[in-house]
């Protein structure tokens, strides 16, 4: 487990333990994040997982794929530098301490 601080949408941050090898996505939605719609269920095929970190914590996170890039880019919210979709997020130890901000759907 590693710890990591959440934004809901209403702006209230709280901090959770996630499990390693699960996505962050799963994480957020096992720790009842209700904002994170997580609609296709982690298939890359929507952004209603988005979420921003910031950058110290962006720059802990694994290479974007092709497909997260091309879907975050048509969202409304995409923040260049910051997006990305949590289901394509795994949790790994490196993890301990980033700050997720779920991003508004639209």
């Amino acid at each position: 487990m590693v710890k990591i601080s959440v934004t809901n949408l209403a702006g209230q941050k709280s901090e959770i333990d996630a499990e390693v090898g699960l996505s962050l996505m799963e994480n957020l939605r096992n720790n009842d994040f209700d904002d994170l719609a997580a609609i296709c269920g982690g298939c890359c095929s929507c952004c209603t997982c988005h979420v921003f970190l910031d950058e110290d914590s962006y720059a802990k996170m694994p290479e974007m794929e092709d497909d997260e890039q091309y879907l975050l880019e048509d969202a409304e919210a995409y923040q260049a530098g910051s997006s990305r979709l949590s289901c394509q997020v795994e949790v790994d130890d490196s993890m301990a301490g980033i700050k997720v901000t779920i991003a508004p759907e639209g």
